[in-house]
């Protein structure tokens, strides 16, 4: 089996164990959250409440679903071309779970947006009054930080170069 088949089969089946878990703590929140007050669990700083997000962060672009519709699969699609093209080896595991966090979480919160229409909150940082989020969320936030710090920190420019168009894939 070639490095890239491998790499693919192993990413598809780690993204149904993490969107899974992603759509089981939602469910757990609506089933356990909806219409109730929130659960604190430590007074003043965090607390689980149920919310209903039909935008982004902060409220942001309320109901546009068809773009984050668009997002998501330009996600999908990209980081698919980026697994194709990266070449074999231990060196590109960290890249390979940054991609699996994020496409793990654009498809969590697009499964809800598809679903139901809005993502499913349930996390709540009130300590400084943070917009509430959910595991997808944490997915797409701790992927995109490790991505900044892999690409100024970790690999050389020539490392990344199977990333440009100009190049043909490994």
């Amino acid at each position: 089996m070639s490095h890239r088949l491998r790499r693919i089969l192993f990413f598809l089946a780690g993204l149904f164990v993490s969107v899974g878990f992603d759509q089981y703590t939602k469910g757990l929140a609506a089933r356990r959250l909806m219409g109730r007050p929130a659960f604190v669990l430590w007074n003043g700083v965090f607390e689980l409440v149920y919310s209903e997000n039909r935008g982004a962060a902060f409220g942001m672009l309320q109901g546009k679903q068809a773009l984050f519709f668009v997002i998501a699969l330009a996600v999908v699609a990209v980081a698919g071309w980026i697994l194709w093209r990266m070449p074999p080896g231990r060196r590109y595991a960290p890249f390979t779970g940054c991609l699996f966090l994020l496409v793990s979480g654009a498809a969590g919160n697009m499964i809800d947006r598809l679903s139901q229409g809005y993502v499913v909150d349930f996390f709540y940082f009130s300590l400084i009054d943070f917009p509430v989020f959910n595991v997808a969320d944490c997915y797409v936030v701790i992927s995109t930080a490790l991505l900044f710090l892999l690409f100024f920190a970790y690999y050389k420019e020539e490392e990344l170069e199977f990333l440009s168009f100009g190049k043909k894939g490994q």
